[in-house]
């Protein structure tokens, strides 16, 4: 869910004209939890929250009835509880998700193919090319949501405007259930009575740092001269805050955004010290990616390992290959390399995780290590055909098969 600020002053009516807002930002409302509500419809109109059952978990989506205690997103689930003490408190089901997502996604495509999903619960659309078609974009935004609704039995909401941020915009402000047209000519209108932290880009610390200057609004950028904001911001980051305080954005649809990383990480129910325990929770995780690469026909440059401690302190480091890799044992060894290289073994541990970045598709023509050992690489291959066809769970390292500290998972 969009963590932006929304205002009252900005769902408002600013005009039936659609002509050049050929851009929408369709974002599902509370994704995991509306689609666990699917087959719990008893728990309808209660706070419900989708996460693990713990005290060391996080919640994943918030119902709305729920965010009305303070519940939100990556809180932790004893904090929930505190905030609302009769929260209900679904597992994830990860599966589940990107099966309906994946139905979501279908029938944007059946609209246009200018589809660029940027998360498992937004996408943005150009429909341009579905207008004589399909009619205006209000028309086709209705008929989105009509379908989705129809069809899968969840609520989406849809902004609409002539540049792809104005239109993610204004689904935030939208939500939930809404659908927000700003019209091309009212974009500055709509601007102005945002304040400065539903710009994209700005954070808390960023919006922080600018209402120290006396930026609380979009339409303070305006009259502010631009080495202001490079003093403040930097170069590159101030000429984007300006252009897109004006309404001005230059992309379009990436119907193919590569994936930038992929990962897992741990959160464990009691602390951990032992670094046996540690080893074999890293030799897990690499197992599991350099299955998922493989099996999307990817290769990874960099390595990354994130630890946290019992008090909340959190490290990372990374290590970049020389040649992209896709085996088991070469994430193993680097991530446990880095571990070793923090000096925290012995220390309590309450998360560990490890993430491949700088991804290449082997489409691309990039080779993995030159002196890989063939004989791993059939032993991979063979594993991939066994877990392909009997689960992920059928083959695993004998290492793995001693019994770790009880702990929960979090992709």
């Amino acid at each position: 869910m969009s963590r932006a600020p929304r205002v009252s002053g900005a769902k408002v009516n600013w005009g039936t004209d659609d002509t050049g807002c050929n851009f929408l930002h369709v974002d599902m409302d509370s994704f995991f939890a509306s689609v666990e509500l699917l087959e719990r419809p008893d728990l309808v109109g209660n706070p419900v929250v989708v996460g693990g059952n713990s005290a060391r978990s996080v919640v994943c989506a918030a119902t709305y009835e729920a965010r009305k205690y303070g519940v939100s997103s990556a809180m932790p689930i004893a904090r929930a509880r505190s905030l609302c003490p009769q929260l209900v408190v679904l597992p994830v089901r990860h599966e589940l998700y990107a099966r309906v997502s994946a139905q979501v996604m279908e029938i944007l495509r059946e609209v246009t193919p200018e589809v660029e999903q940027v998360s498992i619960d937004e996408a943005f659309m150009d429909v341009s090319g579905a207008r004589l078609r399909l009619g205006s974009s209000v028309q086709i935004a209705t008929l989105i949501r009509g379908r989705i609704k129809s069809e899968l039995g969840l609520s989406a909401t849809v902004g609409i405007g002539a540049v792809k941020f104005i239109s993610k915009i204004a689904s935030t402000q939208a939500k939930p259930d809404g659908l927000l047209l700003v019209p091309k000519k009212r974009t500055k209108d709509f601007l102005g009575v945002l304040p400065i932290g539903a710009m994209w880009g700005v954070g808390p610390q960023t919006a922080a740092r600018l209402e120290s200057i006396g930026v609380r609004w979009v339409r303070d950028v305006w009259n502010l001269e631009l080495s202001s904001l490079r003093s403040l911001l930097g170069n590159a980051a101030a000429i984007r805050l300006k252009e897109l305080s004006q309404g001005v954005d230059e992309r379009k649809i990436e119907t193919s955004r590569e994936r930038k990383s992929i990962g897992k990480e741990e959160t464990f129910l009691k602390d951990i010290r032992d670094g046996q325990t540690l080893r074999l929770i890293l030799l897990s995780q690499a197992d599991e990616l350099a299955s998922r690469l493989r099996q999307n026909s990817i290769l990874a440059s960099t390595v990354s390992i994130k630890i946290r401690f019992s008090d909340f302190t959190t490290l990372n480091r990374s290590y970049t290959f020389p040649d992209p890799i896709d085996n088991s044992r070469s994430i193993y060894e680097s991530a446990w390399r880095l571990l070793g290289q923090l000096g925290c073994l012995g220390k309590p541990v309450r998360l560990l995780g490890i993430r491949l970045e700088n991804l290449h598709a082997i489409s691309e023509g990039v080779q993995s290590l030159i002196g890989e050992d063939p004989k791993r690489r059939q032993l991979d291959t063979a594993l991939d055909k066994v877990r392909g066809k009997f689960g992920v769970e059928a083959l695993t390292s004998a290492s793995l098969l001693s019994n770790f500290e009880e702990k929960e998972t979090k992709r």
